[in-house]
């Protein structure tokens, strides 16, 4: 089965900055997005941020000129840059790769983020 891994989760304080990483297996030719889901414990599952194939860009009006995604698609990873985190972006962060049109998941990772 396909798996996405990814890492980079963790505890920061208001205003820090984490960096997850998100893999996909080299074997996959075709990755047509990719990017992050993110769950807050009682919250509806938001898209966060993704990148397409050809570099096309989405983003969460709340995440919106803080979080950058990038991709390398020779390595089949993507990272999602997070600055100037808030406590309001604690939640389980879910990596998405949609791969010949059906979606798949990474485990997820835990991002909190104290006042």
């Amino acid at each position: 089965q396909v798996h996405l891994v990814e890492s980079g989760g963790g505890l920061v304080q208001a205003g820090e900055s984490l960096t997850l990483s998100c893999a996909a297996p080299r074997s996959i030719s075709s990755i047509e997005t990719m990017g992050w889901f993110r769950q807050a414990p009682g919250k509806q599952r938001e898209v966060v941020a993704s990148m397409t194939s050809g570099g096309s860009t989405n983003y969460a009006d709340s995440v919106k000129g803080r979080f950058t995604i990038s991709r390398d698609n020779a390595k089949n990873m993507a990272l999602l840059q997070m600055n100037s985190l808030k406590p309001e972006d604690t939640a389980v962060y879910y990596c998405n790769a949609l791969i010949y049109s059906l979606n798949y998941w990474g485990q997820g990772t835990q991002v909190t983020v104290s006042s």
